[in-house]
């Protein structure tokens, strides 16, 4: 185990570097180790494992994803205030601090597989992070396991059940092709900043049987139309997507006046694919 006493406790790191939590980024730091300890030991084993962290800011997690016997533990920072409050770790353990945004920066240059995703992440990029993953062409995709900190609406509609308020695209994402679970439940005070609402660290895994063949453009297109508006039948959210919708609906076994949170993830990916084939005239 790599030894990290020499470091300073990270409060004394925050306030050594005057840093604070940033809105604009979504910021709100985990300061207590036994918690990022607790996160590192869900996300593992990591021993073996390059690991990718979104959004490190003064290292806590960091910390605890070098103590848990990560092979190389790549840190994406947008805000540049961080970069030095990290430094020190990239001399005592394999730690790589990148100055970027993960949404438009691609890591795989700097990892090895087996890779792993664990992230406290900030909370206003975590959706969209979260979607990118999820949908990449490319599947299997080059994480074996997705562990994230997200506000506790953000986690409850990932999880969601069809038929219920929180039901809709970040649900049909989850439940596509990957297995998503409830892994540690946060309370608001064990950030700092507080922030006004609990968050969760979700799971997610991918599925082991054959990959499945709907175009991830497509599906994003279906329900970010469909779960936009969430209160219009679909033959009226989705008439944008076909020249006669409702003949893709009827071929899919959808009725047009059904409300996107009746439709299952399997009917989302069998609509999916009929407009595909519609789109190539087969």
């Amino acid at each position: 185990m790599t030894d990290l006493s020499c470091l300073p406790p990270l409060r004394e790191v925050i306030a050594e570097h005057k840093l604070s939590a940033r809105k604009t980024f979504g910021q709100n730091f985990l300061l207590d180790e036994n918690l990022t300890d607790r996160i590192a030991r869900l996300a593992g084993p990591l021993k073996g494992y390059d690991i990718l962290e979104i959004g490190p800011g003064p290292g806590g997690l960091t910390r605890s994803l070098v103590r848990a016997g990560a092979r190389k533990v790549l840190c994406v920072e947008i805000d540049k205030r961080f970069v030095p409050a990290l430094q020190p770790l990239t001399s005592i353990a394999s730690v790589e601090i990148v100055h970027a945004d993960a949404l438009k920066w691609n890591p795989l240059g700097q990892l090895n597989p087996p890779i792993k995703i664990v992230s406290n992440l900030p909370f206003n990029s975590a959706t969209p992070l979260f979607a990118h993953w999820l949908e990449s062409v490319d599947w299997p995709p080059f994480w074996t396991s997705l562990t994230l900190m997200f506000q506790q609406e953000t986690a409850e509609r990932i999880l969601a059940d069809i038929g219920s308020k929180s039901y809709g695209r970040l649900s049909v994402l989850a439940q596509w092709r990957t297995q998503a679970r409830l892994a540690l439940r946060v309370p608001a005070a064990a950030f700092v900043p507080k922030p006004k609402v609990n968050a969760c660290v979700i799971q997610v895994r991918w599925q082991e049987e054959s990959p499945d063949r709907t175009n991830p453009y497509i599906l994003r297109q279906i329900t970010k139309a469909a779960f936009g508006q969430r209160r219009k039948m679909v033959r009226t959210s989705l008439k944008s997507l076909g020249p006669d919708i409702d003949s893709s609906l009827k071929a899919t076994g959808i009725p047009p006046d059904s409300r996107p949170e009746t439709i299952t993830v399997a009917q989302f990916c069998q609509l999916a694919r009929q407009l595909q084939r519609e789109r190539e005239g087969s």
